[in-house]
């Protein structure tokens, strides 16, 4: 019988970020948001920075994340990170301020591609951190 929970471990290269049981997982995949329950189908996957979220009951979480990997397995889920944020790690005034320069230099005509693409970027994550910020456990 397949168990009725799924460990989450979320990581870093710095650190072990979450690591607990939970009913569900939602993940911001490269190819957009997808969940997870206990018992889903093996899956390799890359990952966009966005939130990742998770209920145990009737708690809640959210995590922001950049780029990565997810592995799941029918009882585990383990996310490779370049970085991750509980909500109650981000600093949402540090996160509106990298939101608003990342704006700033998207709107910059005279910036080359990458710079372009890394704007980008900090915009995702900074978008990212501000809405995990807002979900509480």
């Amino acid at each position: 019988m397949a168990s009725s929970t799924i460990e989450l471990q979320v990581v870093t290269p710095a650190r072990q970020v979450f690591s607990q049981p939970v009913d569900e997982v939602v993940l911001p995949g490269a190819e957009g948001y997808l969940g997870v329950l206990p018992g889903h189908a093996p899956l390799l996957t890359a990952l966009d920075a966005g939130v990742l979220r998770w209920r145990s009951g009737t708690r809640r979480g959210a995590v922001a994340i950049s780029a990565g990997f997810v592995e799941v397995l029918r009882e585990r889920v383990s996310v490779l990170a370049e970085t991750a944020e509980r909500a109650e790690e981000i600093d949402v005034d540090r996160a509106r301020e990298s939101k608003r320069r990342a704006e700033s230099d998207l709107k910059d005509r005279a910036a080359d591609d990458r710079a372009l693409r890394l704007a980008e970027a900090r915009l995702k994550r900074a978008l990212a951190r501000i809405e995990a910020a807002s979900r509480t456990e």
